[in-house]
């Protein structure tokens, strides 16, 4: 039988941990059940959201300690670094952190249009005013991809472990 004091007591920990989570001070990040943490990665400069994309533990790790974007591809399984192939690289400038802990934003600083498509971001689409189903461009290409990545039958370039 439960003590009657233990649950005021486990209550105070748990509202003790979400403030050291939500204000505290010490980076404690909340992977989901897949080991994965969502990232936003955000020109430094114009504030522009580039792309999304999933960090594992090793992925945050590598980022932190080069300074460039690192990143876990769900697909392949596999750690995949920003512009390995193409050359359009992410220097990372800041990471934020929410107040969850269980999302970044990168504001980094990008070589090269960042979206395996062609476009500076990934985000090139918006849906058209009006519609429930119909999208409309925003952006224009920032490079040939055919011309950058070399395996063009895939629709995302092959990456290579890091």
């Amino acid at each position: 039988m439960q003590d009657v004091k233990e649950i005021p007591i486990l209550e105070a920990q748990q509202v003790a941990a979400k403030r050291n989570i939500e204000e505290g001070l010490r980076f404690t990040p909340k992977f989901d059940d897949n080991g994965l943490l969502p990232v936003i990665a955000q020109d430094v400069q114009t504030g522009q959201v580039l792309m999304v994309a999933y960090m594992n533990r090793k992925a945050l790790e590598l980022t932190i300690q080069a300074g460039e974007a690192v990143y876990f591809s769900r697909k392949r399984q596999k750690l995949w670094k920003k512009g390995e192939e193409s050359g359009h690289t992410q220097k990372v400038r800041q990471i934020l952190v929410d107040c969850d802990q269980d999302c970044l934003v990168l504001k980094v600083t990008a070589r090269g249009g960042q979206c395996h498509v062609g476009y500076q971001s990934c985000f090139y689409r918006a849906l058209k005013k009006g519609s429930n189903k119909k999208l409309e461009f925003i952006a224009k290409k920032a490079y040939n991809p055919k011309a950058v990545y070399k395996n063009t039958k895939a629709r995302h370039p092959r990456r290579t472990p890091v």
